[in-house]
């Protein structure tokens, strides 16, 4: 992977490392964060481990994955954003690339997520030459899809994605 370091107003965009482990450990073991994601947060920091080694793999495998958000200001972990290459087929679709952020919870609410999310489709657009990017938000998830929009994905129909009904988005580079 070509080293990712994106900034935006408020935000550094790099790529995992291992010394994320307390933030993805923080992350992930929120019951809240999972609310749209299966119901099932991590209990150990080994788990956390994982979830960077196998976004890290990601990075040999396919030359992208989902990267670390750092809090300018306080140099906090925020959570993780952007692309990753989806190769098992969702909603008739097969490597595309998918657009996704979590954050901790204490971050909600602050335009983290639209802010990171609008940095990686111009990334994916500018950098990587997409035509198209793509990505899902659980129904009731609406600040999630109101992320999307914001970033300009439209939302088309409903799917079944991990068990549950979500929207697909989708936005076209600008020709």
């Amino acid at each position: 992977m070509k080293e990712i370091k994106i900034e935006t107003e408020r935000l550094i965009v790099r790529e995992v490392l291992p010394e994320d482990v307390d933030g993805f450990f923080e992350l992930d073991s929120n019951p809240n964060v999972h609310t749209y994601l299966g119901n099932r947060p991590i209990q150990t920091k080994e788990e956390a481990r994982k979830g960077i080694e196998f976004i890290r793999q990601q990075y040999i495998d396919n030359g992208i994955g989902r990267w670390t958000m750092v809090e300018k200001a306080t140099n906090s972990f925020v959570g993780w954003t952007g692309l990753k290459l989806m190769k098992e087929t969702v909603n008739n679709h097969i490597n595309y690339y998918d657009l996704g952020y979590r954050l901790v919870e204490q971050h909600w609410g602050k335009g983290y997520a639209t802010e990171s999310a609008i940095a990686s489709v111009n990334y994916g657009f500018e950098v990587l030459n997409l035509d198209k990017i793509y990505a899902v938000a659980a129904i009731g998830n609406t600040s999630s899809i109101k992320v999307l929009e914001k970033a300009g994905l439209i939302k088309g129909e409903v799917i079944e994605f991990w068990g549950h009904d979500h929207y697909w988005f989708e936005i076209s580079r600008k020709k």
